[in-house]
């Protein structure tokens, strides 16, 4: 069946009819029919070793986990953002919020990336923050305003032309007019019944009166789902989010998990950050009327125009309030078995670390169990200290993801790498 997915899926890009011979140009379409669009079958690769990587090592040495858990660096990735864990093979595809999706690769399965080197370079991405897999072994790639899908990336990868299924063309994922250079970083799962879920925060601090609608009926400022093969069936799944970086499915039950950043300009403390659950498709999470459990916004110096406006009769509280303005963004449901028992099953979340705030707070890994009933219990914190005591940033976290032998990846943007947790009793 995953044999016959791919070759369909990879005449379907061919068969692109029409195509003018301006249009080939576009490498795009190019790719789309499977031609060649570069003549250099050479790509550069990230030096991994030298005083860069040394130095981060050193910070490493500040971070302060649990007894028995160790970090070190696996792999030197500029812009590291959103990652996706290969399914057959020692290696991962890794996000960024400028213009490159970065292939990672363990050769010698030593634990520890021997190359990196950009993913299909004769592309022009844009903000290709979100990446996953479907269950076939298809890539996802999730741009600010396109969505695309790579037919078995992990084996096709070594060259830079690739096949490539045009799924949500450019300008279509949102109107061209609702584009802005803030929370445009989408991120993306993949359900077991093959439906594609990608976040779709709304680009302002609080959307005024007049796009509170039409946000909630495109699904900006929360969820939607489609087919990753052609975009079709789209539907909205949450709304009332602020802007959601992150997201990952509970494989117990199969509810949808993702975290909600708060706004910013309401003081030091308030509002909470959020980590919610999708218990029902179209569920409505409160904003941009409410916050957490009870912050008001509406109506608020942040939202003024707002006043008078109240959330729905029926919206959703999060399961976890974490402290305000610590920019909670990747999460993941652990399903290893290196970590102990206690870990099983729970959530990881990164907290990418405040800047609306007079003093940082942040830049650590919580961890969230999850009860029988399949609702949270008390976030605690996992790891920190990539904020350093005088205040000053020295790593601020984005997402985490599993490997297959358990371990545990974290991707640092700031400074441009991915780090390995491991355990050992």
């Amino acid at each position: 069946m995953k044999l016959a997915k791919l070759l369909a899926a990879l005449a379907m890009a061919g068969l692109a009819a029409g195509v003018s011979a301006q249009a080939t140009k576009d490498n795009l379409a190019t790719l789309k029919q499977m031609k060649v669009a570069t003549t250099d079958l050479n790509i550069p690769v990230v030096p991994q070793e030298g005083r860069n990587a040394d130095a981060i090592r050193n910070n490493l040495k500040n971070i302060k986990m649990p007894p028995g858990f160790k970090i070190e660096l696996y792999a030197i990735v500029p812009d590291a953002r959103h990652m996706a864990v290969a399914p057959s093979t020692n290696m991962l595809f890794v996000g960024t919020r400028k213009t490159r999706v970065w292939a990672v690769t363990d050769r010698n399965g030593d634990g520890f990336a021997d190359e990196v080197k950009a993913f299909a370079p004769s592309l022009n991405f844009k903000n290709p923050n979100g990446v996953c897999w479907t269950k076939d072994g298809f890539l996802i790639v999730a741009e600010h305003n396109r969505v695309l899908n790579f037919p078995a990336a992990e084996f096709f990868y070594e060259g830079p032309d690739v096949a490539v299924i045009e799924v949500v063309s450019q300008g279509n994922l949102i109107p061209v007019e609702e584009e802005s250079f803030n929370h445009g970083a989408r991120t993306c799962r993949v359900s077991d019944d093959g439906k594609l879920y990608i976040t779709l925060g709304q680009p302002y601090n609080v959307q005024p009166k007049e796009k509170v609608a039409l946000y909630e009926k495109l699904g900006i400022g929360g969820m939607v789902s489609l087919n990753p093969f052609d975009g079709s069936g789209r539907e909205v799944v949450a709304v009332g989010v602020r802007n959601s970086v992150g997201m990952d499915i509970n494989p117990k039950d199969k509810t949808v998990w993702f975290t909600d950043n708060q706004t910013d300009g309401m003081g030091d403390d308030i509002p909470p950050g959020e980590l919610n659950r999708i218990t029902k498709k179209g569920e409505h999470f409160g904003y941009p009327f409410i916050h957490g459990n009870n912050v008001q916004i509406a109506g608020t110096a942040a939202a003024p125009d707002l006043k008078g406006m109240n959330p729905p009769a029926q919206w959703t509280k999060p399961q976890v309030e974490f402290p305000a303005h610590q920019a909670q963004l990747g999460m993941t449901f652990y399903n290893g078995k290196m970590f102990p028992a206690k870990y099983q099953g729970g959530v990881f979340v990164a907290s990418h670390g405040s800047w609306n705030r007079t003093k940082a707070s942040g830049a650590l890994i919580n961890f969230v169990p999850i009860k029988a009933d399949g609702t949270a219990g008390a976030s605690e914190v996992f790891a920190e200290g990539w904020l350093d005591s005088t205040g000053i940033y020295k790593g601020r976290p984005v997402d985490v993801a599993p490997m297959k032998d358990g371990s545990l990846l974290i991707s640092d943007d700031y400074a441009g790498a991915i780090y390995r947790v491991t355990y050992s009793n």
